[in-house]
């Protein structure tokens, strides 16, 4: 669908010209009077209603693709589309961030710690019923899989991932769920470490077991006592790893 955009562009001043056309678009997408699925005016339009040249406009335009407020689409109907940005966008690029500043370990873990205890808090207050039974479920098959001779720690490791998550979106919060995924996709705290160690991989079950039980219990003192107790035993075999 193609949005008339003829109010809602004015001319640009030279200088800045890309930023400023960019900026523009930008702000009809946030303001919504270009929706998802609307495709921009074409490149020669947006000349003329910008009063700018050709490459100024290309210049906007792959600054918001970069953003992932807008994908170009090919073909005899293709063109400028405004995206509907979603929580795998925005994880994605904080989790590039993340990487490319090279953060320590203990620093995420100290984040990590401080974020999981204001989770389970309203995890406990907000989870819904189905929601604890699914948390239930994955611990079980996490102990499970944990318990196999040897154990599958690809898949150990993407059902930590994913018992961090839904406790994320038991939270009802969805700024929390962004910034777990990021983390997640980003670094998982190290926890991966944890499980690659017998003696690490057997405690960590058992923390996950009581965080698990004192969230559906809506214990929040005891929760969050699992939670602090899980980083220390994350510490300790980071410690170890490094000593030897």
């Amino acid at each position: 669908m193609t949005t008339s955009t003829s109010s809602l562009f004015h001319p640009v001043q030279m200088g800045r010209a890309s930023e400023d056309v960019a900026l523009q678009i930008e702000s009809a997408i946030l303001s919504e009077a270009l929706k998802p699925g609307d495709k921009l005016p074409s490149e020669r339009e947006l000349q003329q209603q910008f009063g700018t040249g050709r490459g100024v406009v290309r210049e906007a335009i792959q600054s918001l693709k970069q953003k992932g407020l807008i994908e170009i689409r090919k073909g005899q109907k293709g063109g400028a589309v405004v995206r509907q940005v979603d929580v795998h966008n925005i994880s994605e690029s904080l989790a590039l961030f993340l990487k490319q500043s090279h953060v320590q370990a203990d620093k995420v873990a100290e984040f990590r710690e401080t974020v999981d205890q204001s989770l389970v808090l309203l995890a406990i207050s907000r989870g819904t019923d189905s929601q604890k039974q699914q948390l239930s479920e994955s611990v079980t098959e996490l102990a499970a899989l944990a318990a196999e001779k040897p154990p599958d720690l690809d898949r150990l490791g993407e059902l930590d991932r994913a018992l961090n998550l839904l406790i994320a979106a038991m939270s009802g919060n969805p700024i929390f769920e962004w910034v777990m995924h990021a983390i997640q996709q980003g670094f998982s705290s190290h926890d991966y470490a944890l499980y690659q160690a017998v003696k690490y991989r057997r405690q960590t079950v058992e923390n996950w077991q009581q965080t698990v039980n004192h969230i559906i219990a809506a214990e929040p003192f005891k929760a969050q006592a699992t939670i602090s107790h899980h980083y220390r035993l994350l510490q300790q075999c980071i410690d170890e790893q490094t000593s030897s």
